[in-house]
């Protein structure tokens, strides 16, 4: 596998690190709900983090954080359709649908969506993968549990993405078309985190699928550093540059131009002979 390819944009595999922007239409998501859930709002968001560098976007239309409160198939539509379809229609930007419901999924697609983000890695909805499968849309499958409990972390994570790279194959969705993330800040305590940090290069030298690390401003930052929300960019740039040594090929962040920064001199040194 040289590369992924999303929507007309294909992506390399190896030697690079791309930057995927969050954009949350949501009024609850820990870091940023409620500031782009109008339409004109979210667009002028969508320029700014292209004229800063993000590679492809990620539109989600429920919060995942801690303690959120679900929302219908039918809002989170509401929420993220009409948005992707004026996205699509006003940047050139491959965009990402975060959910893990297939209706959601499948409004998404007809909307414009060219990939799915599935937090549950197709483990939550059982139409999620044929959905995918037919569309022909890549796929990022997330490592979650409902419970951090484990016999051996590292092994059980390797079994659960198995698990979902299992379902995937089942359903014929294409092996050049799957990302996989370690699910950082998912069903996992504060110390598992970090170790699964330190093991992202044996995650992708053991499955040999390209990574996504979302880390960005999340709790594993907050209780390292003892900061709120808001001044966890120093923490997420530490987390970016380990995702660039380790070998990931994506990163998930809320502030595009310093990782891209981080991620650029990062780069630079690793490529010097």
């Amino acid at each position: 596998m040289d590369g992924v390819t999303i929507g007309r944009h294909t992506f390399q595999r190896q030697n690079k690190t791309y930057v995927m922007g969050i954009l949350n239409l949501t009024p609850d998501s820990f870091s940023d709900g409620g500031r782009w859930n109008d339409p004109e709002r979210a667009l002028r968001r969508v320029e700014t983090m292209l004229a800063e560098g993000m590679d492809l976007l990620d539109v989600g239309g429920e919060s995942t954080r801690p303690g959120f409160t679900p929302v219908s198939e039918q809002e989170e539509i509401e929420r993220t359709a009409p948005v992707i379809e004026k996205i699509k229609a006003n940047f050139d930007v491959p965009v990402s649908l975060d959910t893990y419901k297939s209706k959601v999924a499948q409004a998404g697609i007809a909307a414009g969506a060219d990939l799915i983000n599935d937090i549950w890695g197709l483990k939550a909805d059982p139409d999620m993968a044929a959905v995918i499968a037919k569309a022909g849309v890549p796929c990022c499958l997330m490592h979650n549990r409902k419970e951090p409990v484990y016999q051996d972390l590292y092994r059980d994570v390797i079994e659960d993405l198995e698990a979902c790279l299992s379902l995937a194959r089942e359903a014929e969705i294409d092996r050049n078309k799957i990302l996989l993330d370690p699910g950082i800040g998912f069903g996992k305590t504060y110390e598992q985190n970090l170790f699964l940090l330190n093991g992202m290069d044996r995650i992708r030298q053991d499955l040999d699928y390209p990574l996504l690390l979302g880390c960005s401003r999340k709790s594993v930052i907050g209780l390292t550093l003892d900061l709120p929300v808001s001044e966890r960019l120093p923490g997420t740039l530490a987390t970016t540059v380990l995702a660039v040594m380790k070998g990931c090929s994506f990163v998930r962040v809320h502030d595009i131009k310093e990782n891209v920064q981080a991620i650029r001199m990062t780069e630079a040194i690793m490529e010097a002979r």
